[in-house]
This record gives structure tokens, C-alpha cells and sequence, in this order.
């Protein structure tokens, strides 16, 4: 009999794009002559590799059908899949749970002096445990909220674990549009706005004011980015809340303005009049051996 099929998505380091996939001769300069821009990339993915030659030999050790992809933005299917494994950092679990609905993740930090692991329930040392504790249904699991995006009326999204940014195309142009929530309506300029659930509430929100939320909370929060009021005006929605089934609306006053979904690899063109709406998604996304914040 075949054994569950897990799923392992693994990182590109920055050695493997610039050096040994694109041959960038100048990263390789950099690199010969130990630049503090650099200095950290050979470690780093010599690191990398050793977790992944131990996260497939536990995985073979374990009975189970692997299928290892080397790019953390591959598109793949979970349909007869028990488990998906991200061997890198959060960057990566973030990118594999757009693929990822019913099943869960765990998330496998490659390189912990050189990378963030908050969704990382695991690392190379104790994957072995981790890994029988999740194939056998034992090992912790943390229902993460996500939040779905629609554009125009069409659902582009209902993933989004950290956060979508929208702002304009470029970061030294305002920002200008029109936000409701509710029964507010407001029209703001500012740097652009972050919206997200729980999970993406300790980064960028937090950094541009936000709140920490719960990790097991429902709730969205919003963000402005750098707010721009003259004469010492106050905006009502510079912060806030979002309760269910509460949404939030954005009416686009820009003709060149994106929407960025969870970083920089999943972009929407927004163009003038455009209408983008957020709300609670009904994916939540299970996410093994997290602990409490």
C-alpha cells in the first residue's frame, strides 16, 4: 500500500537565483570579496539545502509519497495531498498557502539564524517528531483567519494570510481614493492602505501603528499608510476593526494604482473607478505547531 502523500515546498535562496541559476556576475563579485550586503547568503543556503536533504529523508523514513517543488510560488494541487510541508521562512509558507484549502501546513524554518519563523512550527532539528505527530493527526494545529478580495465584483483572492497593501504604482506618488466601512464613507490621500486578518497584524501593520491581534481572532484590521491631512484635519478611518460580516470598499480615484496580495508576487492592476472589496474569508488556513503569541 502507498503511504499519505505530502507535499514539500521548498525556497529559492538568493545563491541559487543570482549565482547559480541567473550567473549575476556582479552577486558573484560580492560574494568573492565577503560584502556585508552578502555575507550571510553562503550560510544561508548551505543551511537550506542540509533541511531539505532532512525533510525528504524523514519523509521517505516515514512512508510517505513526496513530491518536492524548489520554487515556494509554484502553483500545485492539494486534492490528494494529506500535508504540505514550506522548508524556508515565512515568505514561503505565505506563498504555498495560496495553493493550500483544506489541508494542513506545516511550516519548516531552513535557516533560523538568517530567516523569520513565525508560522515555522518546526526545524531541522526536531522535523522528525514534528512530522509523525502531523501525519498521525497529533501535532498542534492553529486555525488562521484569511481574507477575501474581490475586484469589481469578481473574487480575485480568498487566501490572503498577512495582508494586502494598496497604494499606487509609485511609492513617491499620494495615494487617492474612497473608503467605506459601514455607513462611513471618507475620501483620503495618504501612502496607501494595509488590510489584513490577525496573522499579518505583527508586521507591517504593527510598524505603520497598528494592533497586535490574537492569532485565533476573526477580526480584520485596516491601516493608513502616512495619512496626509491638511490644516491638521483627522481622518475617521485612519484605523480600524473590522468586525463580521462588516467589509470594507475602496472606490479607486487613480487610473495607475495596484493591489498587492500577501507581498510582492501577487499583483492586481486597479485602474480608475475600480471598486475592491474585503472581507472575512470562509478558508481558514491550518497551520501545525504554532504557539500562541
Amino acid at each position: 500500500m502507498s503511504g499519505p502523500r505530502v507535499i514539500v515546498v521548498a525556497k529559492r535562496t538568493s545563491y541559487q537565483r543570482f549565482v547559480e541559476e541567473e550567473g549575476d556576475p556582479r552577486a558573484s563579485l560580492l560574494i568573492k570579496k565577503k560584502d556585508p550586503a552578502v555575507r550571510s547568503w553562503l550560510d544561508s543556503h548551505a543551511e537550506h539545502l542540509r533541511t531539505i536533504d532532512v525533510v525528504m529523508a524523514e519523509v521517505e523514513r516515514a512512508g510517505a509519497q513526496a513530491l518536492l517543488l524548489r520554487r515556494a510560488h509554484a502553483a500545485f494541487d492539494t486534492s490528494d495531498a494529506e500535508l504540505v510541508i514550506a522548508v524556508g521562512g515565512d515568505g514561503t509558507l505565505l506563498a504555498a498557502s495560496h495553493n493550500v484549502d483544506n489541508i494542513p501546513i506545516l511550516g519548516v524554518n531552513s535557516a533560523p539564524k538568517h530567516s523569520v519563523g513565525f508560522f515555522c512550527g518546526a526545524t531541522r532539528k526536531d522535523f522528525r517528531r514534528h512530522l509523525a505527530q502531523a501525519l498521525a493527526g497529533k501535532l498542534r494545529k492553529v486555525s488562521l483567519s484569511r481574507m477575501s478580495v474581490s475586484l469589481n465584483g469578481r473574487l480575485r483572492s480568498k487566501r490572503v494570510l498577512n495582508e494586502a497593501l494598496y497604494c499606487h504604482n509609485s511609492p513617491a506618488a499620494t495615494s487617492r481614493y474612497i473608503l467605506r466601512i459601514g455607513r462611513v464613507t471618507e475620501t483620503q490621500r495618504s501612502s496607501g492602505i494595509w488590510i489584513g486578518p490577525p496573522a499579518g497584524s505583527t508586521a507591517a501593520q504593527r510598524s505603520a501603528g497598528g494592533r497586535i491581534l490574537p492569532l485565533a481572532s476573526r477580526q480584520l484590521q485596516l491601516v493608513v499608510r502616512e495619512p496626509y491631512t491638511p490644516r491638521g484635519k483627522k481622518n475617521a478611518l485612519a484605523r480600524a476593526i473590522i468586525k463580521p460580516p462588516q467589509r470594507v470598499i475602496i472606490s479607486s480615484k487613480m487610473d495607475e494604482s495596484s493591489l498587492f496580495l500577501d507581498g510582492p508576487q501577487r499583483t492586481i492592476s486597479v485602474r480608475l473607478g475600480d471598486e475592491i472589496e474585503f472581507s472575512l474569508s470562509d478558508a481558514p488556513l491550518q497551520v501545525l505547531g504554532l504557539r500562541g503569541r
